[in-house]
Parts: structure tokens; C-alpha cells; sequence
């Protein structure tokens, strides 16, 4: 699948882009051609985070491993 982010977009573009109702479409024309079609949708909502944290001794673990690795490092 291919992505567009819209931050890199010029802003009357993106605006248009955004305002598509569900179910609208948006021709992408070049030349006079229509070279796509988008069709505007319901905004998807994606959880907050998609990996679970891990367990408060396992990140300890770590940050103290990290630690740990720059003392060495330095010494």
C-alpha cells in the first residue's frame, strides 16, 4: 500500500484531501486525464499502543543492562 502524508502536502491540497466525506471521491487529474480516484472514509481509529508494554522487572532489567554497558564503556 502506498502512503501520502498530508504534513507533506501543500496545505490547500491537503485540506481538500481531508474534507472528503465518506463515501465522496476525489478524481486526481493530469493533462485533462483522470489518473486516480480516491473515495473519502470514516477516520480509522488505531489502538494507542500496538505492543504491549513489557513487565516493570523486565524494563529494570534493562535500563540497568544499559547502565551497566556505558560504565563499562566509559572505564
Amino acid at each position: 500500500m502506498k502512503r501520502i502524508d498530508l504534513d507533506d502536502l501543500p496545505p490547500k491540497i491537503a485540506a481538500l484531501l481531508v474534507a472528503a466525506e465518506p463515501g465522496e471521491e476525489v478524481l486526481l487529474v493530469q493533462g485533462g486525464a483522470v489518473v486516480g480516484r480516491l473515495t473519502g472514509g470514516a477516520a480509522e481509529l488505531r489502538p494507542a499502543a500496538e505492543d504491549p508494554e513489557p513487565p516493570p522487572e523486565e524494563r529494570a532489567r534493562e535500563i540497568f543492562e544499559q547502565f551497566r554497558a556505558s560504565i563499562e564503556d566509559e572505564f
